[in-house]
């Protein structure tokens, strides 16, 4: 099943979902409005990762891309070794693990490494993000946060969001906070920030901006608001209705056939 078969080829909207229901003497439909997507991006060290953090806390699933990243990358895994063919085993530690420091230290000055790179990493990235994806639908989620730093930069996942998130911040709060972060001096900080889309022209695509320049407080109040914005009891009820009116069907089913082997 691919990513467009969740959200119906129509940019994940929220359309209806007919599934027939079967049961003897007769058949229903019964209609429920899909699970959406909503997308989740920002600039390096704009707070991306705080912003889904409190998604998580309020109770929404949420697919990060750099945690699947990380996994697929482990040691003698296929992605591991691809990379290694293609940057060479200098890019290794001495336990043989994918030096992740000098590694970005490559792509980011180098835009054709970059995308060779992502040319390896992105297939196997979206395989597992329709897995985890797949399986909140199953669960009858209302909706799932994808957490893509480049989801406007590749622009592959961004058609099959309903939503699309913003973490945003001012830009010298973002140099401050990179350079601290990773340990940087100023110009490499700057080098690797302007590697990536600028947050003021993700801003204008998305649909939805949390402007994370101040307080913790303040960005928490942003997420909270949004998260009651997209989330609607209804809708979800009616999911998992869905949910216990199939289960229902499926136990009349068994009940039929045990019946049926007893006569």
């Amino acid at each position: 099943m691919a990513l467009g078969a969740l959200a119906n080829g129509r940019a994940a909207s929220c359309d209806v979902l007919w599934l027939r229901s079967g049961c003897r003497g007769g058949r229903s439909l019964i209609k429920v409005k899909r699970m959406f997507l909503v997308g989740l991006t920002g600039g390096i060290a704009s707070g991306k990762s705080t912003v889904a953090a409190v998604f998580r806390e309020l109770g929404c699933p949420v697919v990060d891309a750099d945690q699947i990243a990380r996994q697929i990358v482990q040691l003698d895994s296929p992605v591991y070794w691809a990379i290694v063919r293609s940057f060479g085993k200098e890019i290794l530690l001495e336990d043989r693990e994918i030096n992740r420091e000098k590694l970005g230290s490559i792509i980011f000055s180098d835009m054709e490494k970059r995308q060779l790179l992502n040319s390896i990493t992105h297939p196997a990235i979206h395989k597992a993000m329709l897995k985890q994806i797949f399986k909140y639908f199953i669960q009858g989620y209302r909706y799932v946060i994808l957490d893509v730093p480049l989801l406007f930069e590749t622009n592959k996942l961004a058609k099959f969001m309903k939503h699309t998130i913003v973490v945003y911040c001012d830009p010298q709060a973002q140099l401050t906070r990179l350079m601290k972060r990773n340990n940087l001096t100023q110009a490499e900080a700057e080098q690797r920030v302007g590697a990536q889309m600028p947050l003021e022209q993700k801003r204008k695509l998305a649909s939805h901006v949390i402007d994370n320049s101040g307080s913790e407080a303040s960005t928490y109040r942003q997420v909270c608001k949004l998260h009651s914005q997209l989330e609607d009891s209804l809708d979800f009820l009616a999911v998992r209705l869905l949910a216990a009116v199939t289960l229902t069907g499926i136990g009349g089913l068994f009940y039929m056939l045990i019946k049926r082997d007893q006569l």
